[in-house]
């Protein structure tokens, strides 16, 4: 059985009267794709904030790759990746440097740069790109790329919020490939999205409203437990109850 990298129990997150992130509990293991859905309001970004190491829970606890949220953040954000729709890569910068940006804040040497730096190249095909700027690149390109930085450092696990939002139904699966690649080396995926088709690529699902986690487990188990067709109809059966509308 996998270790377990996520352990969350009771997590809660209070701003005044408002509970943004209401007792919750769950578990992931090494290497497994785990999708964290919920509409906007649902509480995702304030959970996903508190694993990072980046917010403070004001109840519960959580230890993330072995260290805990309340007093080990700087162990945790050493051996975590993230990477988000809304910003991973320096656009003004040349593929070169933000691979040895990202590098550098990750902490790797010299010679594991340039190993890296020349493997990553190779392997999405950016020999002629290399010294282009990022702001120059296709969309789908910077999101491969803006991944590929975020686990150059192998870290046991990867935090990827809406990666792929924007991008074409090709490339998404090509991004997708990504994933499963990376998991397959031992890193684990914990990824929010909007696409319900790639809440099937999951290992397991956790559905949030209002706050809490309503539903938890495989796809199929999901369909079954809902009688619906597809996870598009379990996240609308969910969804439809909740009552609030931001984080």
């Amino acid at each position: 059985m996998n270790e377990v990298v996520i352990k969350t129990d009771k997590l809660t997150k209070r701003f005044g009267d408002f509970t943004a992130v209401d007792n919750i509990t769950f578990d992931v293991s090494q290497s497994e794709i785990f999708g964290f859905l919920g509409a906007n309001g649902a509480g995702k970004t304030t959970a996903m904030r508190m694993l990072c190491g980046l917010s403070t829970p004001t109840s519960g606890d959580a230890i993330i790759a072995g260290f805990d949220v309340y007093n080990q953040t700087e162990n945790i954000k050493k051996n975590i990746g993230y990477m988000s729709q809304k910003f991973s890569l320096y656009e003004d910068l040349t593929v070169i440097e933000n691979i040895h940006l990202f590098g550098g804040i990750y902490g790797l040497d010299n010679y594991q740069l340039k190993n890296k730096t020349d493997e990553l190249i190779e392997k999405l095909g950016l020999q002629g790109e290399r010294n282009k700027l990022v702001a120059s690149l296709p969309l789908g390109w910077k999101q491969k790329l803006a991944f590929s930085v975020a686990i150059l450092h192998q870290p046991k696990i990867v935090f990827l919020d809406e990666p792929t939002g924007g991008v074409d139904p090709i490339t998404r699966r090509q991004f997708w490939k990504l994933i499963y690649d990376a998991a397959n080396q031992g890193i684990t995926i914990f990824v929010t999205t909007h696409y319900m088709d790639e809440a099937e690529y999951c290992n397991r699902v956790s559905i949030m409203v209002d706050g809490k986690i309503e539903a938890l487990d495989t796809p199929v188990k999901l369909k079954q437990m809902f009688s619906a067709k597809s996870m598009d109809d379990v996240f609308l059966r969910l969804a439809r109850k909740a009552q609030r509308t931001s984080d």
